[in-house]
């Protein structure tokens, strides 16, 4: 890459608030920062701005710890966005200070499913209360898999291997049924052509 290049990618992440040390940071941890599209860093920034309804600030802050979101689908970031705030009544400045983009929705799922078949987290009401104390979502997200399981479930680790299966299992039900309910509403689009 160009001087110029690098020169021009380097003023644009501090137009995003990050500063020569986050962007030392960011280059170091995620080195392809310098040759993803403008066009896409831009429109990371449009959608938690302006559809995920994030702060400047904490944009910055999400670019700076998860600079791979650069990498996925603008519909995935926005459906992870959406089960943090609409599904776990999680508000913007705990998302950002959780670590939340750090991690994989599927384990953040798999795990917040656990701790609500054991009885230790509630997804919260309308008015985001809940019946119980749910744990932190820093602690869900950032604890080894050893200390999710014994400290914040309280539980085994073969109990978790055993709901990991089931889940597995769950999950390739729910995908033959949609398979299953598309072939035969194929099916009857095509009888329905015929018989015209």
């Amino acid at each position: 890459m160009s001087p110029k290049h690098l020169k021009e990618r380097a003023d644009l992440l501090r137009r995003f608030g990050l500063d020569a040390g986050s962007v030392n940071h960011v280059a170091v941890h995620f080195p392809s920062i310098f040759t993803i599209p403008h066009k896409r860093i831009k429109a990371l920034e449009s959608l938690l701005k302006e559809k995920c309804l994030f702060t400047m600030a904490q944009v910055s802050k999400i670019l700076r710890t998860s600079p791979q979101l650069l990498l996925e689908e603008l519909d995935d970031v926005e459906y992870k966005f959406q089960f943090a705030y609409f599904r776990m009544g999680i508000k913007h400045a705990e998302i950002v200070q959780s670590g939340f983009f750090q991690a994989s929705l599927a384990e953040i799922n798999k795990r917040i499913q656990f701790l609500e078949r054991l009885g230790h987290y509630q997804t919260p009401d309308k008015k985001g209360q809940t019946q119980i104390v749910n744990p932190k979502l820093k602690r869900i997200i950032r604890a080894s898999e050893q200390d999710f399981v014994t400290e914040i479930a309280c539980s085994s680790i073969e109990e978790y291997e055993v709901f990991k299966k089931l889940l597995a299992d769950e999950e390739e039900q729910r995908k033959q049924q949609k398979e299953t309910m598309e072939e035969l509403s194929d099916s009857e689009n095509d009888n329905g052509a015929d018989s015209e």
